[in-house]
């Protein structure tokens, strides 16, 4: 059985106390007119898991402290007492007392995304920690689960040293996405090395008495144990207790939160008990910062945000590398405005002008003064654009990568020179991710897996489907990303092949080329074509035509980005699917800038908002798009 800890009894005690105070402010009125407006306040209502967890309550208390700083929110709390059912009915409460926003933290993802869609179509919605299913919310504010896996994968494999050796796994809750998430990252970093050993996992559902029970019971059959991971540092604390009362030495432990306090994760790490842990923000005080932002319908908020871990051991505390200040200048006096200095890929697609567009517009709204420089699909224009941005001593350098990797030496550079680097679109494939400050744009992995999605559900009645896949530039993140997630859809479906698969480069001219080469050789074998690009598609389509073939009835085409030539192509009937890629990122990165400047740390990743758009609704879908 759980038990709350004394400081969540004390915290549930404290916010039931102002539940009810802010409950008795409402019993005058009732539904909506209940929000105080005549003093310009808003109601927020909190929905808690649970407050058994140390981090769970570490996250409340962040909120309640956070909004405490905002004169204009109230707050409602509910504990859910780990039960999908209960927290169900509590955000039925919360909704029932006319709160203006909603931020939630689930049980369970599956359980309660009913509800937490109900709310979304009444008011806005932040989800903590796990995500729902789908993307029926406002924002989503948690830690990257897999990267989190990967990194204390490392850390394992770099204690293990040459010798390799046995590692014990010890899971969070069975089945639940950051449990999955942060195993799947661990093992495929330790799945590199054939000299380790992995043990089958553990469950003890992030407590610790539970991780130290389980391995009282099973440890007299474990063979000796070099490395143990808890995927938090309550198991992780728990494991060592078991571990030292079996008598067994020399194992490393390793775990996530890096709570601070008597019993946190960065005290057993100075205490020698973990060997090292990572922290992983709540999110709570970026909960209450963006549910202002929300509220008073700011412009620039993500659809997701990923915030950063932080790698703690023994010789980080020891130089204060655990607390490296990540935050801008803030309250430092400035005169003139704030310098911005932007890179750009080039101008390939209807995309990037429609991006370029939003980034200078975005700036004169926001007034920043904006160096742009158009890197005309090369790399050595964007690092020589860097590099003058570094001579001219700007304030944030941001850009978009024409490829992924030969970012390091300038970089460096930047960072040398203290100008914080926010990557923008497309992703580098850097492991120390010291060198930038932030990513924005898409998921290109997702977008990938959306458009097989689309296209199995399409097909489904099919035999056979014989698939050409049209790439973007080889080696840039949206070519790597958007063929991995549509192939991890269609691995496991052998009726579904791709049959040809070349670049033509982003570009509208060479998606005509390339697909006219195919079709030469494929004819009528063909009965889809995945696009990583619209441009592409639409060329694709332009060469279909003078095959005698007819677009989008012989030949089904889903394309990527969402351009409007893709809308009338579809209005046409020559074009079936075009998942949505974002390129209105201008108000985004600007807030992103001026909050850095403002002293306020950033997200390491935050997505934008994206949809999925089909031949069917094509005609009303693009009534009113910016690009």
């Amino acid at each position: 059985m759980s038990r709350a800890s004394p400081p969540a009894a004390a915290l549930r005690s404290a916010l039931g106390a102002l539940a009810l105070a802010a409950l008795a402010a409402l019993l005058p009125s009732c539904g909506r007119a209940a929000r105080s407006d005549a003093d310009g306040r808003f109601l927020v209502g909190v929905s808690q898991a649970n407050l058994t967890e140390p981090w769970r309550v570490a996250m409340t208390e962040e909120i309640r402290e956070e909004a405490g700083r905002q004169r204009r929110l109230r707050m409602i709390y509910a504990d859910a007492a780990d039960s999908s059912a209960r927290q169900i009915e509590d955000v039925r409460r919360l909704m029932g007392f006319g709160i203006d926003l909603l931020i939630v933290s689930p049980t369970e993802a599956g359980a309660l995304t009913p509800i937490v869609r109900e709310a979304y179509a009444r008011i806005p919605v932040i989800v903590l920690d796990r995500a729902v299913e789908g993307y029926d919310y406002t924002l989503f504010i948690g830690p990257d689960n897999e990267r989190l896996g990967r990194e204390a994968g490392r850390v394992a494999s770099g204690l293990l040293g040459r010798r390799g050796g046995n590692v014990l796994e010890i899971e969070g809750r069975s089945g639940s996405p950051p449990s999955l998430e942060r195993s799947s990252g661990f093992r495929e970093e330790i799945g590199k090395r054939a000299d380790v050993r992995l043990f089958e996992p553990i469950v003890a559902d992030w407590l610790r008495d539970r991780a130290e029970d389980e391995l009282a019971a099973r440890g007299p059959s474990l063979p000796p144990v070099d490395a143990v991971f808890a995927q938090n540092d309550a198991m992780a604390y728990g494991a060592w207790r078991a571990f030292r009362a079996a008598g067994r030495a020399g194992t490393a432990f390793i775990g996530i939160d890096g709570l601070p306090g008597p019993m946190g994760g960065i005290e057993l790490v100075r205490k020698g008990i973990l060997s090292a842990t990572f922290t992983c923000p709540t999110g709570g005080k970026e909960a209450v910062g963006y549910a202002m932002d929300l509220l008073l319908k700011k412009e620039g908020i993500p659809k997701k945000i990923y915030l950063r871990p932080r790698l703690v051991t023994g010789e980080s505390l020891a130089g204060g590398a655990s607390s490296e200040a990540r935050a801008g200048p803030g309250a430092s006096p400035r005169r003139g405005p704030i310098v911005l200095g932007f890179a750009q890929v080039g101008a390939e697609s209807e995309w990037r002008v429609a991006n370029t567009k939003s980034i200078k517009s975005a700036a004169a709204k926001a007034g920043i003064e904006l160096l742009f420089e158009d890197g005309k699909q090369l790399q050595g224009n964007q690092i020589a654009a860097i590099r003058s941005f570094i001579a001219r001593k700007v304030d944030v350098i941001a850009f978009s990568p024409v490829v992924d990797s030969g970012w390091d030496e300038v970089l460096r550079e930047a960072k040398e020179a203290g100008i914080p680097v926010i990557l923008t679109d497309r992703r580098i494939g850097l492991k120390d991710d010291s060198l930038w400050l932030s990513f924005m744009g898409s998921d290109f992995v997702e977008e990938g897996r959306r458009a097989a999605r689309w296209l199995v559900e399409t097909l489904k009645d099919r035999d056979e489907v014989n698939i050409v896949e049209l790439q973007g530039n080889p080696g840039s993140a949206p070519t790597i990303d958007r063929k991995l997630g549509f192939e991890e859809v269609i691995r496991d479906r052998p009726s579904y092949r791709i049959i040809a698969s070349e670049s033509g480069d982003f570009f509208r001219a060479q998606g005509y080329s390339v697909m006219k080469g195919i079709l030469a050789a494929e004819g009528r074998r063909i009965d889809a074509v995945f696009s990583h690009n619209d441009d592409m598609a639409i060329g694709a389509i332009q060469a279909i035509k003078e095959r005698g073939l007819k677009p989008g009835r012989d030949i089904v085409i889903v394309g990527v980005d969402g351009i409007k030539d893709a809308f009338k192509a579809m209005a046409a009937g020559e074009m079936n699917c075009s998942v949505e890629c974002n390129p209105i990122l201008g108000p985004q990165l600007m807030k992103a800038v001026q909050d850095y400047m403002a002293g306020k740390d950033l997200p390491i990743r935050m997505i934008t908002s994206e949809g999925v758009f089909t031949a069917a609704t094509a005609r009303r879908d693009m009534i009113g798009r910016e690009y």
